[in-house]
């Protein structure tokens, strides 16, 4: 469905991403585990369109896609949720979802179900400014608009940094619903979430994956995964 191939992204004379290879299948959750600075905000940016790579090829759909600007990938099916977690905060949360429908071309209560089917507790908060609202509610708000349309791929940069466990495991929630819908990409560090979700784990260091495991064994086991962390 999505492969990138030998990739290497640069910012200025700095090289950020060497040769890196990544494949994600229709139906998979694949997970990018890595120290900070390990590039894989660079290399979901780069899949998203937000930067180009100066080697390589990335396809979706057996197409090329690299060079591709943010927008024209946006209506191929990317959906990008970046890890700040930002939002309209001066709009509530229902302008919010209703931006996020008119750009996919979707119809407002349709939009408003999908995003409330995730999280009924968002209808509560739909006249409540966006920028009100706690770390964990914008993520589920930016997930649940990254929902809106007919995504195809999800590619979600840090989904529970920094949020309290119960929160987390709302997340976890939707992202395990989520896995029946669409096909992803996720950097995450939470290992507990990475080994229940994942179909497929990329370790990254320096730029570079290291190593993959696709094992599911392998995958439930968070002592050998947090060897390389």
């Amino acid at each position: 469905m999505l492969e990138v191939k030998g990739i290497d992204v640069s910012y200025g004379h700095a090289r950020v991403v060497h040769d890196l290879n990544l494949r994600l299948d229709r139906g998979e959750m694949v997970f990018i585990v890595g120290r900070n600075g390990a590039g894989k905000t660079t290399l979901l940016k780069t899949v998203a369109g937000l930067l180009r790579p100066v080697k390589g090829t990335i396809t979706f759909q057996d197409k090329e896609i690299h060079g591709l600007p943010a927008e024209k990938l946006a209506r191929r099916g990317f959906r990008f949720v970046a890890q700040e977690k930002k939002v309209f905060s001066s709009l509530t949360v229902r302008s919010n979802i209703e931006l996020a429908a008119h750009g996919a071309g979707e119809d407002l209560d349709t939009a408003l179900k999908k995003a409330t089917s995730i999280y009924p507790d968002l209808s509560r908060f739909m006249d409540k400014k966006a920028g009100g609202l706690s770390g964990g509610q914008r993520e589920i708000l930016l997930i649940g608009r990254a929902l809106i349309g007919e995504p195809k791929i999800l590619l979600i940069d840090e989904p529970t940094e920094g949020l309290a466990v119960i929160v987390i495991e709302d997340i976890f929630r939707i992202l395990r619903e989520m896995k029946e819908k669409v096909s992803a990409v996720i950097v995450e560090q939470n290992l507990s979430v990475v080994s229940r979700l994942a179909d497929r784990i990329y370790i990254m260091k320096e730029g570079k994956i290291i190593k993959e495991f696709a094992n599911k064994a392998e995958i439930a086991d968070i002592t050998e995964l947090e060897r390389y962390l």
